[in-house]
């Protein structure tokens, strides 16, 4: 019977060379991993407000957020930083949030955060080294836009707890890898580690869902 055709059929095929990888796959089933293409200035904005508050949370905020844009859509640079820094806070962003969407805003203003467009232009790691320079945007949350918005195939996000977790819950091990150790590890997943870690964080969701064994 013929293998099934997904949209990352390649790279799931290159991760079953890693035996342990082979039976979660076969678990999970085809790579859900479906990006959303949207402008970068929209994608950093909305990565700031869910930094450590819960999703549901973040969505409302984000909600009072597009409310206060006449147009109806997602409210511009320039009406982020014509809005008095109280309108922001009225959204229910904290002040250090406030500070990152209108830097985010600025950033943009002047060029710094490219176009979605304009990013093909550049690869992983020069999106990384320009974008970790605006204020609350680190190399978490830009490898976050680089998967989840511009779909690119190859980032392994080693410091993402849920990444290290799933190889723990993946190996039998007792302790997560350090970041480090893990992207040696990693090297073998390119061209296609975006998958690997996908699959990663499947893992770690299941190792959530069940019980401890009983002693």
């Amino acid at each position: 019977m013929a293998e099934p055709v997904t949209p990352w059929a390649k790279a799931e095929r290159h991760l079953r060379r890693d035996p342990r990888f082979k039976p979660l796959l076969r678990r999970i089933g085809p790579c859900a991993l479906s990006p959303v293409a949207r402008e970068p200035y929209e994608a950093l904005v909305r990565a700031i407000a869910h930094q450590q508050v819960h999703g549901r949370a973040a969505e409302a905020m984000l909600g009072r957020l597009l409310a206060l844009d006449p147009a109806g859509g997602f409210p511009p640079p320039g009406l982020i930083l014509a809005l008095p820094p109280e309108a922001l806070r009225g959204c229910g962003f904290s002040t250090a949030k406030v500070a990152g969407i209108r830097d985010i805003a600025t950033r943009t203003a002047d060029g710094l955060v490219p176009s979605y467009s304009d990013c093909a232009a550049l690869d992983d790691a020069a999106l990384i080294e320009r974008l970790v320079t605006i204020r609350g945007v680190g190399r978490w949350t830009v490898e976050m836009l680089l998967i989840f918005t511009l779909g690119r195939p190859d980032v392994l996000p080693v410091d993402d707890f849920g990444v290290r977790e799933g190889w723990r819950l993946l190996t039998g091990a007792e302790a997560q890898p350090k970041p480090k150790a893990l992207a040696e590890i990693g090297a073998a997943w390119a061209p296609w580690r975006s998958i690997a870690a996908w699959y990663l964080w499947r893992a770690a969701d299941a190792g959530k869902r069940t019980p401890p064994p009983t002693p």
